[in-house]
């Protein structure tokens, strides 16, 4: 019998060992190499939606980081009424790719995989490769054009093409921050072992 109680306990702490994710932030999002040491799965992750997709690891990683810090069960902050009031979340977005409710959906539909998560990050880095190529097709962005492919990211295919982010100051300079950090990624991930 207590042989018995003793396999069913490490059957159990196994299974619950194979189901955990993490949902906390790597300690350090401003280097390529130490996130790539501290979560390698994250970036292996990232490297099969360059090699399906074409999106660079460095666009992946810095639009990850502007949208939930690689953070596996973000979400948008609730709104408020009087202050005090919960009204509800500001929008679906969830996950690591923020994706919402009708695009994570499309996009399962489009690849035929039903069982994909937001907050698993191989689906959410195959999400952000299939929205990107999306985004390359009807907007002729380029996937290595950081800032242009997050501003279709944020404000959709159809937002960005008739420059809803032009009316949007702060977006612009989050864009060239993501931009920016697409650039500090690129150089640090040639120099990772």
């Amino acid at each position: 019998m207590k042989r018995r109680t003793l396999i069913l306990g490490a059957l159990c702490a196994v299974a619950a060992g194979c189901g955990q994710r993490e949902f906390t932030a790597p300690r350090n999002l401003d280097n390529a190499c130490a996130l790539a040491d501290e979560r390698p799965h994250y970036v292996r992750a990232m490297q099969r939606t360059e090699r399906r997709w074409g999106v660079p690891v460095h666009v992946q990683m810095a639009t990850f980081h502007q949208e939930s810090r690689l953070v596996g069960d973000a979400r948008p902050p609730y709104r408020y009424t009087l202050d005090v009031i919960p009204m509800g979340r500001q929008s679906s977005a969830l996950g690591y790719s923020q994706a919402l409710d009708g695009t994570w959906e499309e996009y399962q539909a489009s690849t035929g995989n039903r069982r994909a998560r937001r907050t698993d990050i191989d689906d959410a880095a195959d999400f952000m490769g299939w929205y990107m190529t999306i985004t390359q097709e009807r907007n002729g962005i380029a996937l290595t054009d950081a800032r242009n492919q997050y501003l279709a990211y944020h404000e959709g295919h159809t937002g960005f093409a008739r420059g809803s982010y032009n009316a949007k100051p702060w977006l612009l300079a989050v864009a060239d921050r993501v931009a920016a950090r697409a650039e500090v990624y690129r150089v640090q991930l040639q120099t990772c072992s």
